[in-house]
């Protein structure tokens, strides 16, 4: 089961919503409705402070949207593939299928989401000095400030944030040393998140400021998120120069999708069982089978389930050729849900690919390239 509800496509990139998304909702209208209308705002009723702030909270998810699109489109202009775009309690993120693949495309689609955030401020602060109904100016005018403080954030120099990519990528493209990048990139992110995090604690301590508290967890979020793109960098090293074909698992065990769930466990109880197996119908890969989504089936419906019930489909797990860069495969299958990958030709298997066989080849670097955090 997964925490992301798939809402549909724009553009071709696929919209999902993280149940967080559901917290901010919530906590973000009562916020408005409560405090912010009331204080911005004397004399309108509860109710008309209510419709604007679930009217503000829409807006502001949508604005969240529109800075992932900029992200996504202009990655595809620049030839990158897009998995979708996921929205969730602190912002959203849009994932692609492949690194960067020079210094200029980094940049460009780094900008692109602040630059819409930018605009969208603007546009709402201009129509918020139009002379519009009380009610519906407090909101324009709570989106212009949210979407340029929106802006303002993303351009601190940090990793993950938008500015911290701009940051990479300006170095990387003026020294050519993309590991340098990183390592400068991470430096600053850790003193721009202790920085927040002090910052904080000073106001929340001394001030009694308990908004402050936000800062704290964007800083120890900076912080951490530092130490992950090191990691990153050092596995994209390691992994550099080497294809699919070099590190998957050829001729794994496979399931046919019409075996029956009861059938599969009497099988694999007398032997070694796999964490996961390919399913496969008249030689051609039609899914994928963890094996703790059988397992978790009710037992009085082993008799009856059968693998491809509970198989994972073509179109949820990735699928790759065996010439495909093991780099890009990294990425593809640290965020599956099965942390594997199918590889196929002409439709055929041709191996199986996980994040072991991949921990394995980062394990083998050298020494200082081994510290790599890979989800499992």
């Amino acid at each position: 089961m997964t925490a992301n509800i798939r809402l549909g496509r724009i553009a071709g990139i696929e919209i999902s919503l993280n149940w967080s998304v559901l917290v901010l909702f919530v906590l973000l209208v009562w916020t408005l409705a409560s405090g912010v209308f009331p204080a911005t705002n004397p004399g309108l009723s509860h109710r008309t402070d209510l419709v604007m702030a679930v009217a503000a909270t829409v807006g502001y998810v949508l604005a969240l949207l529109l800075h992932e699109l900029g992200h996504a489109l202009q990655a595809r202009r620049d030839g990158m593939e897009i998995d979708g775009i996921t929205l969730w309690l602190f912002g959203g993120v849009a994932t692609f299928r492949s690194a960067f693949a020079e210094a200029g495309v980094e940049l460009r689609v780094a900008l692109a989401g602040p630059l819409v955030s930018l605009l969208l401020g603007v546009i709402a602060v201009l129509v918020a000095l139009a002379n519009l109904p009380e009610p519906v100016g407090a909101v324009f005018a709570w989106l212009g400030y949210i979407n340029l403080s929106l802006f303002i954030v993303n351009m601190l120099p940090a990793l993950p944030l938008d500015g911290g990519r701009v940051l990479h990528a300006l170095l990387w493209k003026i020294k050519g040393d993309e590991a340098n990048a990183t390592r400068v990139a991470a430096i600053s992110s850790r003193v721009n998140g202790y920085l927040l995090v002090t910052a904080g604690l000073f106001l929340l301590v001394f001030l009694n400021s308990y908004s402050a508290a936000w800062l704290v967890f964007l800083g120890w979020f900076l912080i951490e998120a530092a130490a992950a793109g090191e990691s990153e960098s050092r596995a994209r090293q390691a992994l550099t120069g080497l294809r699919v074909a070099d590190v998957m698992t050829p001729d794994p065990v496979t399931v046919a999708p019409d075996l029956t769930v009861e059938r599969l466990m009497e099988t694999t109880s007398g032997g070694r069982r796999y964490t996961t197996y390919p399913v496969v119908e008249d030689d051609d890969a039609v899914g994928l089978l963890p094996f703790s989504r059988a397992a978790r089936l009710p037992r009085r419906r082993w008799h009856d389930a059968r693998v491809r019930d509970v198989m994972l489909r073509l179109d949820e797990v990735p699928v790759l050729a065996a010439d495909d860069s093991a780099l890009d495969a990294l990425a593809a299958v640290s965020g599956s849900e099965a942390a594997h990958a199918l590889v196929v030709a002409d439709g055929r298997l041709a191996g199986l690919l996980s994040i072991t066989d991949l921990k394995r080849v980062l394990e083998a670097a050298p020494r200082d390239e081994r510290r790599v955090a890979l989800r499992s």
